[in-house]
């Protein structure tokens, strides 16, 4: 109880100092910096050509390989992302920092994902795959917003505990 006790202590915030120290030194956290805004602009390109292409019926194609290459960048980050999470907390997933995040991540990669099996088979009509794509746009943002709010309370509480 008294290691447990003292493992509190020493976390500030987000992380202990342990946590970060591996953080900023792996090399899958430069990964991540440079693959979520990325993704974050193919996302919005993306999202401007799926919405073009409902109100106006044209430009199928790009707005369908925007989503691709979008569902394939979210993949790559996830992978990296697990691997950022076993360098800095020893677990691939749901470390209990990241458990939220990563629960609604699935969601987002299952919503991407269905849009794929979805194009490829045929079995939604095009305006049924954007709209599908649309709902997993939804969710990334969700699920953008829970991890731009996680670096922001993590910066906060770093300031905090140099001051």
């Amino acid at each position: 109880m008294h290691v447990l006790r003292r493992q509190q202590d020493t976390r500030t915030g987000l992380y202990t100092e342990a946590e970060r120290r591996r953080r900023d030194s792996s090399p899958w956290t430069l990964v991540q910096a440079i693959l979520a805004p990325l993704q974050f602009v193919v996302f919005l390109v993306s999202l401007g050509l799926v919405l073009r292409t409902l109100a106006t019926g044209e430009g199928g194609t790009a707005a369908n390989i925007s989503i691709i290459l979008k569902t394939l960048l979210l993949y790559t980050i996830m992978v990296t992302g697990s691997l950022w999470e076993k360098d800095v907390f020893g677990k691939y997933l749901f470390a209990p920092a990241f458990f939220w995040e990563d629960a609604v991540s699935f969601v987002v990669i299952a919503l991407h994902t269905a849009y794929l099996l979805c194009l490829l088979s045929g079995a939604l009509s095009e305006t049924g795959l954007l709209l599908l794509a649309l709902v997993a746009y939804a969710a990334y943002v969700i699920n953008a917003t829970q991890f731009l709010l996680k670096l922001r309370s993590a910066r906060l509480q770093s300031v905090e505990a140099a001051s």
